[in-house]
This record gives structure tokens, C-alpha cells and sequence, in this order.
């Protein structure tokens, strides 16, 4: 999904709780990583790998200008003659530290293994995300949750759309003391090339 198409869904969803939902879950997730210094890694269930939300938020990562965005994505059945961004595995989560974000993407109910890693992780001191059930061991488990509960207007797709989308635009926050030069000269290119003010 282009951000033509994340626009006019945006449009479509004004008004509803999804678009303020989906940014502050974004912008938790994007203060996370930012604040810590990244090391993101993102899992679903043996059923549902979240690859599109993993490259989204690559895509994200670059456009933005955040690096620590781009996640490890964990997958259960990875293995080790897949290519290096697809073998990565579940003993990942048991690695996970403080300073580390953890993203479970779960349609439904995870499997016990699967909580049992990211309950283990939020004990190293890793901050836990979920996005999908709205009730459960893992909503109960983690610092922030989206909710996406089966018949709501969203499905997970388009959900995990929003969320990447609003990662990417949400604003740092401000510096104290000196800007540095990059933000300096980033100031004047906007300055620069905006249209001149209109005069009536």
C-alpha cells in the first residue's frame, strides 16, 4: 500500500478511533526503539508471520530517516540456510534486553511458547508491543497494546498499514540545547523550497 492509498484510507477512516489509535500505538512504538537506540525485532504466530509489516517499516526506516526502525523479524520456522533477514529464530527472543522493543503481531491467542519467550523478554527488561487480540495472556502481558478484534472494521493487514505509516511521520522530540548542523541545514532545504506565501 502506497502512501496514495494510506491518504485516502486515512480520509475514509476520519472520524473513527482507528487513526488516533494506530498513532499513538506508532508513535509508542517509534519512542521505543528512538529512545533505546533501536533493536527492534517483530514476531507473529506459526501461522501468521507479519513479513509485510517488516518491510514496511524498512521502507519507513529509510524515508524517515530512523534507522532503528528497520526490525529483526523472528520467525518460527526459520532456518539457517534461508537468507540472513529470513533466519532468524525464535532463540532471538531469548537474547532479548532492556533496551530492546519486542512487536508480537498475533491474530489470535499466540501459542504458550510464544508467550512464555516474550514474557521472558519483558523480565530481561525488553518493552513488549502486541498488536491483534483484545483479551488474552498477551494483551495482559504487555506495556502497550492495539487491539484488533475479529469482525472489527480493519482487518490485521490494513491495520499493520496504518501503524507503519504513522511510525515513519511521527515526530522526533525536540532537542535541547544546539541543533546540529544536519537539522540546521534541513530547516533551510524546507524554507528554501516551499511555495512563496500567497498575497491577496
Amino acid at each position: 500500500m502506497d502512501a496514495v492509498r494510506v491518504a485516502l484510507l486515512r480520509e475514509v477512516l476520519a472520524g473513527t478511533e482507528w487513526l488516533g489509535a494506530t498513532r499513538h500505538f506508532a508513535g509508542t512504538l517509534r519512542g521505543s526503539v528512538v529512545s533505546h537506540g533501536g533493536g527492534l525485532l517483530l514476531v507473529g504466530t506459526p501461522e501468521y508471520e507479519p513479513w509485510h509489516l517488516a518491510a514496511h517499516l524498512v521502507d519507513e526506516a529509510a524515508w524517515s530517516g530512523t534507522p532503528e526502525l528497520a526490525p529483526t523479524l523472528v520467525r518460527h520456522d526459520a532456518r539457517a540456510t534461508d537468507p540472513a533477514h529470513l533466519a532468524v529464530g525464535l532463540g532471538r527472543l531469548e537474547a532479548a534486553r532492556r533496551g530492546e522493543t519486542l512487536l508480537v503481531v498475533a491474530p489470535g491467542e499466540p501459542p504458550a511458547a510464544l508467550l512464555e519467550r516474550a514474557s521472558d523478554a519483558r523480565r530481561a527488561g525488553a518493552t513488549l508491543l502486541s498488536l491483534g487480540p483484545e483479551a488474552g495472556e498477551l494483551p495482559a502481558l504487555a506495556h502497550e497494546v492495539l487491539p484488533v478484534p475479529d469482525g472489527s472494521e480493519l482487518d490485521m493487514d490494513t491495520v499493520q498499514h496504518l501503524v507503519s505509516a504513522a511510525a515513519g511521520e511521527n515526530a522526533l522530540p525536540a532537542r535541547r540545547g544546539r541543533r546540529r548542523f544536519r537539522d540546521r541545514l534541513s530547516r533551510l532545504a524546507d524554507l528554501l523550497t516551499a511555495p512563496p506565501p500567497t498575497r491577496w
